[in-house]
């Protein structure tokens, strides 16, 4: 048997396609609800095929997997795996990580199965997965490898700037009378996710100020591993570029990505949506 195995939800993004323990990652899918059919997951549905403002008839829905089917899967990786490691993203978005944890919980004492709610999506989610896969890769156990996890969370920050609240709306974030005041008056909401929560932070009027913000929320750190920027795809704003040349020329040891929303993420926030990912290098803290 092979050690260790590592399910995440395909939410998740990677920073880079192919990374050592790559090939011990399993990724389960979030089938989705659109137009009064269930997808499975998500069928050929493109994030260029939504709507930019969501409607009742238009507005869709992630559907997470279902107890059994985790409990199915947890049964087959046992079978070639002597640990699982269930990293999924804020349980606060989606019903993917309850569902998980549900089904360890029935499996108990069969197969050695951790559940982390990640409390992030999208890169953050697959920052963590790809740092557990690294790390048993290279010979970490599963507990320490799970602490080093759970000790990375606090230090992902995830903002998402939006210019409809509709798709939040839909997917029972956002109010419907905040959303119409937000769009009539031409105001961009920027929502953090504290502790997996999706919680308002500021309102800007257009995606350039989205970027000034990102840029001074990035200044408030001295030392940063990683930052990357989300978006649609086209790209929405060429100032995007100038928060690039910032954070190349403030931050020149950082690593720094720009990426295109996946589907998941486009359900959630929508497929105008511009998302800033950091993460902190916890060793600053210890010093």
């Amino acid at each position: 048997m092979r050690t260790t195995c590592i399910i995440t939800d395909n939410s998740a993004q990677f920073p880079q396609i192919s990374f050592p323990g790559r090939d011990r990652v399993r990724v389960i899918s979030l089938d989705v609800e659109y137009r009064h059919q269930l997808l499975p997951e998500g069928g050929s549905l493109k994030v260029s095929d939504l709507d930019p403002v969501a409607t009742p008839e238009t507005a869709p829905r992630l559907v997470p997997p279902s107890v059994e089917t985790f409990q199915e899967l947890y049964t087959s990786l046992g079978r070639i795996y002597d640990n699982i490691l269930v990293i999924l993203m804020s349980g606060q978005l989606s019903g993917a990580y309850e569902n998980a944890q549900e089904a360890a919980e029935h499996l108990q004492g069969a197969r050695p199965i951790q559940v982390i709610n990640s409390q992030t999506t999208s890169i953050g989610l697959g920052i963590l997965v790809q740092a557990a896969a690294e790390a048993i890769e290279q010979g970490m156990s599963v507990t320490d490898t799970e602490r080093l996890i759970r000790q990375m969370i606090p230090h992902i920050y995830t903002l998402v700037c939006t210019p409809s609240l509709s798709y939040l709306h839909y997917s029972g974030f956002a109010d419907h009378a905040q959303a119409a005041v937000g769009e009539m008056l031409g105001i961009y909401p920027i929502f953090t996710l504290e502790e997996g929560r999706l919680t308002p932070l500021d309102k800007v009027r257009g995606y350039r100020y989205a970027l000034d913000y990102y840029q001074e929320f990035i200044e408030e750190f001295d030392n940063l591993r990683h930052i990357a920027l989300l978006q649609g795809s086209p790209s929405v704003s060429p100032a995007t570029k100038m928060l690039r040349q910032f954070a190349q020329e403030c931050f020149p040891n950082t690593k720094y990505t720009e990426h295109t929303m996946n589907l998941p993420f486009a359900l959630l926030f929508g497929p105008r949506a511009l998302s800033l990912m950091v993460v902190e290098d916890p060793d600053e803290d210890a010093s």
